[in-house]
């Protein structure tokens, strides 16, 4: 089929998500064909580095042998059978072996197929744990401001970036929200940026003294808010309040989790293990829709108590723990233990603070900053009052537009370059990636500023 047909097809049959379809339909898509490792070819021809990891779901690159060669493997046995009533094999394999993984005291596992509903099953989970053992009033959820735990209802009601949810305000329920800034337009140290949402949330907390069912947090990074890094410490700030004021915490690592902090989890940085935990994205390698909601014992059984009618968890999809979808998270996780992935980081990183330290220093550039394999370059109007641009001026995806001519394909976030590459990426390819954005800041973002 010719490339200009498919162009065609998609501005009359296509709605994409996150996307100003007004402003889509007045351009030309690019239309990804195939994928080989870090790169994705276009229905042209073209070859582009994949910048943001196919929206930093993909792992080990793009048409990975060993993840292929499982997934055909389970396909030849069976695709997929429900778990309502049923068991599967590589559903209770993949279960014992996140058990082994994530943080310590987690021993359940409760599949699903992304991350929002990851996280509207952890918000249904601690709401109904509390109700099982007699504390009604326990119902309230306290969530981060610039927070973003996904699309869902329940999700949405806990995310406190307004543009995507404050539509649907009449829809949700209510939430309060910490009032944790933003270290990079914090007037002060890290040190006390971290006590200072901490003693929001802890205000929050006593303020509703009994009523708070969970804190739900992203661990060390805030990805959709523009990758804002927290200050050292506040992860582990945040279960000493859980504990003191005895509420659940959560923990979204759907975006942070899969080695993108440069451990396989980010919770491990700061040796905390939550009561609940949220994956998806990476669990997968990007192959497969796929999601895990864990618990600790301590949770689980507040779901077996008398009469079970009434304690019994009443949630399930179609494709909860699909096979297929759990043989390629399998043997994903094969893959980080043969390839070393997470050992294999440490010159990547190396070379990105080198670039980021170059890049800092340019005009429009106000805050860069890096977890792991997580990096953000906030573009600011002003670098010395901390400006921002005008949203409408969408100076971010002006910029990432034109890094499609340097053959990357880069999302951001606002005014934020988002550089969050497979972690399978070769060193010379990350340079290859980090030159063009380098160029692109430097020589283009000047001329579109002057020319909005």
């Amino acid at each position: 089929m010719l490339s200009g047909e498919l162009e065609n097809w998609d501005k009359h049959f296509l709605w994409h998500p996150f996307t100003p379809m007004r402003l889509w339909l007045e351009d030309e898509p690019l239309v990804i064909e195939r994928g080989e490792g870090v790169y994705l070819y276009d229905t042209k021809g073209y070859r582009y580095i994949d910048g943001v990891s196919s929206l930093w779901c993909n792992i080990h690159g793009h048409n990975h042998p060993h993840i292929n060669a499982a997934i055909n493997r389970q396909l030849e046995k069976i695709a997929h059978s429900t778990l309502l009533g049923l068991s599967s094999e590589s559903s209770i394999r993949l279960a014992k072996k996140l058990v082994d993984i994530t943080p310590q005291g987690l021993t359940r596992v409760f599949y699903s197929d992304s991350g929002a509903t990851s996280v509207e099953i952890a918000i249904k989970m601690a709401y109904q744990y509390w109700r099982n053992l007699g504390q009604d009033k326990k119902k309230m959820f306290i969530a981060l401001n610039q927070s973003y735990h996904g699309d869902t209802i329940g999700s949405v009601s806990i995310g406190g970036i307004s543009i995507y949810h404050q539509i649907f305000g009449s829809l949700t329920f209510n939430a309060e929200f910490a009032d944790c800034p933003h270290p990079y337009r914090f007037n002060g140290t890290p040190e006390q940026c971290r006590k200072h949402c901490l003693k929001q949330m802890e205000t929050i907390l006593e303020k509703n003294k009994g009523q708070i069912a969970a804190i739900v947090v992203e661990p060390l990074v805030q990805g959709a808010a523009g990758l804002i890094v927290h200050p050292q410490g506040f992860l582990t700030g945040v279960r000493q309040l859980a504990d003191k004021h005895k509420v659940l915490m959560i923990a979204d690592e759907v975006a942070t989790g899969f080695g993108r902090t440069g451990t396989m989890f980010a919770c491990e940085q700061e040796g905390v293990s939550p009561d609940i935990f949220c994956i998806a994205k990476g669990l997968t390698a990007g192959y497969l829709p796929l999601a895990a909601t864990l618990a600790t014992e301590k949770v689980f059984e507040a779901f077996l108590r008398e009469p079970w009618i009434n304690t019994t968890f009443y949630h399930g999809h179609t494709y909860t723990g699909n096979a297929l979808g759990c043989a390629a998270a399998l043997a994903s996780l094969e893959v980080f233990e043969r390839e070393k992935t997470l050992e294999s980081l440490t010159d990547n990183i190396s070379l990105i603070d080198k670039y980021l330290q170059k890049i800092s220093d340019y005009d429009f550039v106000g805050d860069t900053r890096r977890r792991g394999m997580m990096v953000g370059i906030e573009l600011v109007e002003d670098k010395k009052s901390k400006k921002s641009f005008e949203t409408t001026r969408r100076i971010g995806a002006k910029i990432c537009q034109l890094l499609r001519n340097k053959g990357v394909i880069l999302r951001p976030l606002g005014d934020v370059i988002v550089i969050m590459p497979p972690l399978s990426i070769k060193n010379e390819q990350l340079e290859e990636l980090l030159i063009a954005v380098d160029e692109g800041i430097k020589n283009d973002l000047p001329g579109v500023v002057r020319n909005p």
